[in-house]
């Protein structure tokens, strides 16, 4: 079983100037690293990256920051023009989520972004990771910040094996905190260690030669295998959600609410999938329905 390696341990195999040095050389030019990019567009950058490529996310994001660049813009803005405007990203649960967000900080907080871990994990869509993330990119605290890509860094580089767990635990944030510097790069560090998991130590097929960490527990034990059956990649084709987004893509190309016949061409594959998918958004508050039976995006089905 894994063990949390004293404070001073962690260091020792994960030395902060080796990571830092690499990241000012090879980080990728994404625009919400830029310094003028305000709290609340990293947060909006944090919602879209969400099981989202980062590819997908960039030209949405420029949009979206250009039309909304506050919570308050983001909050005037109907949520089926927000809904709209989310495009392919997929998950649209997200924009929704996005929309309640901006009206309460908007509302509640002066149309600042709360500082606070505890603070904005009482926000709407706002969890353990997103929180911890706007603290420490937007604010420069030195919170760690765990997502899928650093908990497969510390699982190989401190602890010697393939991947980590299926699920984050209280003992990955430990781990990370424990490898954070004493001092004002805390914050760079963990966008480093992000990096680093995305781009070199990844999953499929890490790029061990291009890693500048000079000490690696899985590396120094000849790379041993995962335990267990490998991890099955999540599929989208004939699944629900690509049906959810069919309907979407219906809903999204009319300003009008449109008809049930409109909705049903959309996928003819399984009706009864069809019918489960439209419930579902209905349920999700992402699509109502009209006195006269028509569909519409939340907020424009008059």
């Amino acid at each position: 079983m894994a063990h949390i390696l004293p404070h001073g341990a962690s260091k020792s195999l994960l030395t902060p100037h080796e990571l830092l040095d690499w990241y000012e050389l090879s980080r990728r030019d994404l625009p919400w690293r830029n310094p003028e990019v305000t709290p609340w567009q990293i947060l909006v950058s944090e919602f879209m990256l969400q099981q989202t490529p980062v590819s997908r996310v960039v030209p949405i994001w420029l949009d979206w920051v250009a039309r909304w660049p506050t919570p308050s813009a983001t909050a005037a803005a109907g949520p089926g023009e927000i809904v709209r405007a989310w495009g392919k990203l997929g998950y649209p649960r997200r924009a929704k989520r996005l929309h309640e967000c901006a009206t309460v900080i908007a509302r509640d907080h002066d149309d600042v972004v709360p500082d606070d871990v505890e603070v904005l994990l009482t926000l709407p869509g706002i969890g353990a990771y997103t929180a911890r993330a706007v603290a420490c990119f937007a604010y420069q605290q030195a919170v760690p910040v765990v997502d899928t890509n650093v908990r497969r860094v510390v699982a190989r580089v401190v602890h010697g094996r393939a991947d980590a767990a299926s699920a984050a635990t209280v003992r990955d944030h430990a781990d990370v905190a424990a490898l954070l510097p004493d001092d004002d790069s805390a914050h760079r560090f963990s966008a480093a260690l992000m990096e680093l998991g995305a781009t070199v130590c990844t999953a499929r097929s890490p790029r061990c030669g291009l890693c500048p960490l000079s000490v690696c527990q899985w590396r120094q034990a000849g790379f041993p295998p995962a335990d267990g059956p490998a991890r099955k990649p999540q599929g989208y084709a004939g699944t629900d959600r690509q049906v959810r987004g069919r309907l979407m893509d219906v809903l999204r190309a009319n300003e009008l609410p449109v008809t049930r016949a409109q909705l049903d061409v959309a996928w003819t594959t399984d009706v009864v999938q069809r019918d489960r998918a439209l419930d579902s958004l209905l349920a999700d508050g992402l699509v109502t329905k009209t006195s006269d039976g028509r569909f519409a995006l939340l907020g424009e089905e008059g």
